[in-house]
């Protein structure tokens, strides 16, 4: 039987909003994620060239999904979480070259 294959989607939010991103990501078929604290570093010019406030407390969420559901679970994680929302997501994607699920039997 064939694996299918995943990609790990990360998506770094300001701190309180993990929950619309593991939201979204359920709602395309997720099966969950793993969230934890960060801080963020940044330079103030950002803040001015863009027009928003930068916050430097932030959650991270990491969820594994098959590679068919991931484009579904990006637009949905950005549409309720992305940069044009306070959450003030930032999402990327990247390959998951080995996925070992071990089962006790």
């Amino acid at each position: 039987m064939a694996e299918s294959k995943k990609s790990l989607i990360v998506c770094i939010i300001n701190n309180g909003f993990s929950d619309l991103v593991m939201d979204a990501a359920v709602k395309c078929g997720a099966k969950g994620g793993t969230t934890f604290h960060a801080r963020g570093t940044g330079n103030k010019d950002i803040e001015k060239f863009f027009g928003i406030t930068i916050s430097p407390e932030k959650e991270v969420v990491l969820i594994v999904v098959d590679e068919q559901i991931k484009d579904d679970v990006v637009l949905a994680i950005y549409q309720d979480a992305g940069l044009d929302t306070k959450g003030q997501g930032i999402i990327f994607t990247l390959p998951v070259e080995d996925f070992v699920n071990y089962k006790k039997k």
